[in-house]
């Protein structure tokens, strides 16, 4: 068998497609592959498939995958067809798609390795510029959302994640039951909530049918599931409460180190839960929680906020969180009673978690992930290319790879 019939067979190229000349360049350490079809040959029209004589051809290359070490490159005339019906239309080539400078398996080797690797480090690799790899990215990712299936979401979670330092932020819209992002996007006002109930309208789903919905506090976030997610329930992520009580307890010792030295570096024995204290923080707390301090009372309070979820009865919950409430205010503390208002402001949302049991600790979860990939990459240039890393990391894609 001589080398251009193995390597029409390599390539799995079928009639009327042939590799008839075969160049290997030892010193650039490249094989160009030049593909050919016989003259005369009749090939499909793009639009309606009718076989239709050739018109002419363009010259064209793609980067396939290397042959041992060496470059690979494939070379074709691809014809242009003179269709009846259509006029002249360039055909399809069977081993790349259109508008693409790789081979399809060249692609799916690229798709591959950044799913596990910054694409700045896969294009180091692979001897190519970043911009090419990422257009990549965005062609599968965006071929795959097209044909996600958005009709049988009930409950969302949704939270914003930092893209650069700064304001500049990517909400992200997640499937609480299926754990996977749904929906990305730049911003985190009003309009985010808009932009994903049209893009869950796009994937089959229903705004109105959204059940529940777990956030933050944010009022953008609020006004903009009342207006589009009209039948939503929404339940106030726990995580983010407690979050806002620590930050109140640590005001108030910073406010009392003046007069008290030893809570000087003593933050973290406050904001930890004791399962997480080594043996050293938790002595230092012992000596401190039982003196008659503000931040060993802020303590407390932080403590039997925590109570709260693991409740199960609503009634019993809701009367916990009022004594709660109660017992901020008349601390006269000024950080703790900020923080009472705010819980009281809350209350529906708050106690909504004893009918939904919803967080958004999934959506923390994947805020780490997202960060982590963003702290390999050494960050994302655009929103663009931040929003597809997080849908090829989160939104559990069926990228149909080729193979």
């Amino acid at each position: 068998m001589d080398e251009d019939k193995l390597f029409t067979l390599a390539l799995g190229l079928v009639p009327p497609w042939m590799v008839d000349d075969v160049t290997f360049k030892l010193e650039e350490k490249r094989l160009e592959l030049h593909i050919n079809f016989p003259k005369g040959s009749r090939l499909a029209c793009p639009v309606c498939g009718q076989e239709c004589p050739v018109h002419d051809t363009v010259e064209q290359k793609w980067r396939h995958m290397d042959f041992f070490q060496h470059e690979t490159y494939l070379h074709a005339r691809v014809p242009r067809v003179k269709c009846l019906e259509h006029g002249v239309r360039k055909v399809e080539v069977p081993w790349a798609r259109p508008g693409s400078h790789f081979t399809l398996l060249f692609e799916g080797l690229l798709m591959t390795l950044i799913k596990h690797m910054p694409v700045k480090t896969v294009a180091d690799l692979v001897g190519e510029h970043d911009t090419r790899l990422w257009r990549v990215v965005e062609h599968y990712v965006n071929e795959a959302r097209a044909a996600m299936d958005m009709s049988a979401v009930r409950n969302v979670g949704l939270d914003e994640t930092s893209n650069r330092r700064g304001h500049d932020y990517i909400t992200l819209f997640v499937d609480l039951e299926a754990q996977r992002l749904l929906f990305a996007t730049p911003g985190k006002d009003a309009k985010t909530v808009e932009a994903f109930a049209a893009d869950l309208v796009a994937h089959g789903g229903d705004p109105k049918a959204i059940e529940e919905v777990s956030m933050d506090l944010s009022p953008a976030f609020q006004k903009g599931a009342a207006e589009h997610l009209p039948k939503a329930q929404i339940t106030f992520d726990r995580f983010h409460l407690t979050a806002l009580v620590n930050v109140a307890v640590d005001a108030v010792r910073r406010a009392e180190v003046h007069e008290q030295p030893d809570l000087k570096k003593t933050r973290w024995i406050w904001l930890k839960n004791a399962s997480n204290l080594k043996p050293k923080q938790q002595k230092q707390l012992d000596a401190l929680k039982d003196r008659n301090l503000k931040t060993a009372f802020a303590y407390q309070l932080r403590l039997t906020f925590q109570e709260i979820f693991t409740l199960t009865d609503r009634h019993q919950g809701a009367t916990l969180l009022k004594g709660w409430i109660d017992l901020a205010k008349e601390s006269a503390l000024p950080p703790l009673v900020k923080v009472a208002y705010t819980m009281q402001n809350h209350w529906d949302g708050i106690l909504r978690w004893f009918e939904s049991h919803l967080s958004n600790g999934t959506l923390e979860g994947f805020n780490s992930l997202l960060q982590s990939a963003k702290s390999r990459a050494r960050g994302y240039r655009t929103h663009k290319n931040f929003i597809n890393m997080a849908y090829l990391v989160l939104g559990k894609l069926d990228l149909k790879l080729p193979t």
